[in-house]
C-alpha cells in the first residue's frame, strides 16, 4: 500500500491518540481528535529510542507541518545548544532508564 494511501485510512479509521510506529526507529504517527475547530489530523512524534530499546522521553516532539519541522531543524542545529546541553550535563547527576519492551506494530516509510 501507498504511503499516503495507508495514512488516509489511518486518520479515517484510526481512533483518537492512536499510534502507528514506522520503520524509522523513535519515529511514529498519531491521530489527533477532532475537535470544534478542526477534522481529525495526524502528527509526526518523534521520541528516540534508548539503548534499552524503549522511548528515551515520555512524550516525544509533534510535528504537524514542514515550517515545524524546519524550526525545529535550525533549533537543534545552533552550535549554542551544544554547549548548553554540556553545561547541563556537568551540573544534573546521571539518570537512569526503566520500562517496557516496545510494540513490533510497524508502517513502512
Amino acid at each position: 500500500m501507498e504511503l499516503a494511501t495507508t495514512l488516509r485510512t489511518f486518520i479515517e479509521e484510526g481512533q483518537d491518540w492512536e499510534r502507528k510506529h514506522t520503520s524509522v526507529k523513535g519515529v511514529s504517527i498519531i491521530r489527533l481528535p477532532a475537535t470544534k475547530n478542526r477534522a481529525a489530523s495526524l502528527a509526526i512524534d518523534i521520541n528516540p529510542i534508548g539503548d534499552n530499546g524503549l522511548p528515551m522521553k515520555k512524550k516525544g516532539i509533534m510535528i504537524m507541518n514542514a515550517a515545524e519541522m524546519a524550526a525545529f531543524r535550525a533549533a537543534f542545529n545552533n552550535e549554542r545548544l551544544d554547549s548548553l546541553i554540556a553545561a547541563l550535563e556537568e551540573v544534573l547527576p546521571e539518570r537512569k532508564s526503566s520500562g517496557k519492551a516496545a510494540k513490533p506494530d510497524v508502517l513502512q516509510l
